[in-house]
């Protein structure tokens, strides 16, 4: 039994109008594949393409792809600049920071001996300390 015996009652056991639309899909892909390919879509069907002008183009294509020296020697200046320029930066950010904590140091600490002041003359009223020693408490925070 031979390849054509199979196609044969393969083709005979399908109805008339699927043998029919199964022979005319079957021209129509020989046809674009032969039209394409040439000899070579009977040898290698759709997968296998021609090495001699696909190559060179593939070649081609990857020669420009490729950077040179001078593209190389671009992009790390670019690099080399971009890195200053944000070193510059953040040691604005950290100088500016920097103010705004010495801000919040003095504020908080300008707050806290306002209370702290407060706070002697109330346990002076309260005759827990004494003149000497709210003297002293005051002398302490206006060395701080």
């Amino acid at each position: 039994m031979t390849g054509w015996d199979i196609a044969s009652d393969i083709i005979q056991k399908f109805p008339p109008l699927s043998a029919a639309i199964l022979l005319i899909a079957a021209a129509v892909i020989f046809i674009v594949g032969f039209s394409r390919r040439g000899v070579n879509f009977i040898k290698y069907g759709f997968g296998q393409t021609t090495l001699d002008s696909s190559l060179e183009k593939r070649f081609d294509d990857l020669a420009e792809r490729m950077a040179t020296k001078e593209d190389i020697a671009r992009l790390d200046a670019k690099i080399e600049a971009e890195i200053g320029r944000l070193d510059a930066k953040i040691g604005a950010d950290i100088g500016r920071l920097d103010v705004k904590i010495a801000a919040i140091e003095t504020n908080h600490f300008g707050h806290l001996k306002n209370y702290l002041g407060i706070l002697n003359g109330v346990l002076l009223d309260k005759e827990i300390i004494d003149n000497e020693t709210r003297a002293r408490l005051d002398n302490e925070l206006r060395g701080m």
